[in-house]
């Protein structure tokens, strides 16, 4: 949620990742996304991208700004 806490999806979310966690020997890192759809509508806007191809994108661009900042923090 916006105020910080966790929501209903939030915590199945993190139930699940618990549950992987015991099965798959690799790393897992959660990530914050709320604002991610937000940032990539302004992208797109300053894209001039078509509204009727903008709900297409959304979910694209934001896990492409979700990737890239964990791979800028990843680098420090």
């Amino acid at each position: 949620m916006m105020d910080g806490s966790a929501s209903k999806q939030t915590e199945k979310v993190e139930a699940f990742v618990q549950s992987l966690r015991r099965h798959i020997p690799v790393p897992i890192a959660l990530r914050d996304e709320r604002l991610t759809t937000v940032s990539a509508q302004r992208l797109m806007r300053e894209a001039s991208i078509k509204k009727s191809r903008e709900k297409k994108r959304d979910d694209a661009i934001a896990a492409a700004i979700i990737l890239q900042s964990f791979l800028d923090e990843s680098l420090r």
